[in-house]
């Protein structure tokens, strides 16, 4: 078992509550003390939502809407640590101004293929330690219509739970590590027989980046993600050549098995990674170093869609992948 910092279900300077909700009633009950709270209070008050939610939310809280800032939830959801980091770097702002963040935000669950379902709520998970000192106040409402098994991943992950105007602990709440275990238990699926392969022997990254520019040129990856992924691919192969035991081998395929098309990049080694790293899933902080030691996975994490780690007594796998365009097809 990989044993990481403990991490307390509730902080006297930073707050995330779960708002659990079955009608525009109760949405309501629970949204609108938080934000008037803080337009009184003079927080920086962000409401990330749908347009219809925003309608209900102004009309509701009248003149103080004039000093919400309202986001749309799809743009503002685009990617789980692109968006970890902008928004602890709005708390971190508000922070140095003596203000705090006071952010209402209703991700978007429904479309997103479960890949991508579980990076959010590994997010929802992880800014427990990454917005720590911040006093930043976070709210998620997730309503009842939504998966059960995305609904039960919210309770594991917010350390309180909204009543109305009450905000009561949550029982349900896991240390950030242990939830992040447990969305790493299964194993990752075994690379296609036919995956393009290459034994890295040698630190010669010339002619890897040749070789993953020629594999991904096969597919309809735009230039720009291609770039992304030869940075990462460098990355992760450095630590490998640098911690890792060979052999070491890359391979490259697309595939489509989760609902969307994405070419995938995985770097395999003979070792297994030391306990408490935290895998680059925490942002650098205010200083600009990274709270894990992890900076440059974080890196990976920001310009692939999805990173996957696995690392145990059969070695390391790192699996990058990046979305094809809308539309596209695969050859496996």
């Amino acid at each position: 078992m990989i044993t990481h910092p403990a991490v307390s279900a509730a902080s006297d300077d930073f707050t995330h509550r779960l708002l659990p909700y079955a009608g525009a009633g109760e949405f309501l009950g629970g949204a609108v003390p938080f934000l008037r709270a803080g337009v009184e209070a003079g927080d920086r008050v962000v409401a990330v939502c749908g347009s219809g939610r925003e309608m209900l939310l102004r009309d509701a809280l009248g003149r103080a809407a004039a000093d919400v800032e309202f986001a749309e939830a799809a743009a503002w959801y685009a990617h789980p640590s692109r968006t970890l980091a902008d928004c602890l770097g709005d708390a971190c702002e508000a922070a140095r101004q003596g203000r705090r963040l006071r952010l209402l935000g209703e991700a978007v669950w429904a479309t997103r293929p479960a890949l991508e379902v579980v990076e959010w709520q590994r997010a929802e998970a992880v800014l427990n330690v990454a917005f720590r000192g911040t006093g930043a106040l976070l709210m998620c409402p997730y309503s009842a219509a939504l998966p059960a098994a995305v609904v039960a991943a919210g309770r594991k992950t917010h350390p309180e739970t909204v009543r109305g105007a009450r905000s009561l602990r949550n029982p349900g709440f896991v240390s950030p590590w242990t939830f992040c275990e447990q969305c790493d238990h299964e194993p990752l699926p075994p690379p296609p027989g036919d995956a393009d392969t290459l034994e890295i022997r040698r630190p010669d990254l010339f002619w890897l980046r040749a070789y993953v520019t020629d594999c991904a040129r096969q597919t309809p990856l735009p230039e720009e993600d291609l770039q992304r992924l030869l940075v990462a691919v460098t990355e992760v192969v450095t630590n490998a050549l640098r911690h890792g035991e060979p052999p070491i081998a890359l391979r490259m395929w697309t595939d489509a098995s989760d609902g969307a098309a994405a070419l995938v990049c995985e770097i395999t080694d003979a070792g297994r990674w030391a306990p408490g790293t935290g895998y680059g899933l925490v942002p650098p902080g205010p200083d600009g170093g990274a709270s894990d030691g992890g900076f440059g996975l974080w890196a990976v994490r920001l310009l692939c869609s999805i990173v996957q780690i696995r690392t145990g007594e059969d070695g390391t796998a790192v699996r990058l992948r990046l979305a094809l365009p809308t539309g596209a097809t695969v050859r496996r």
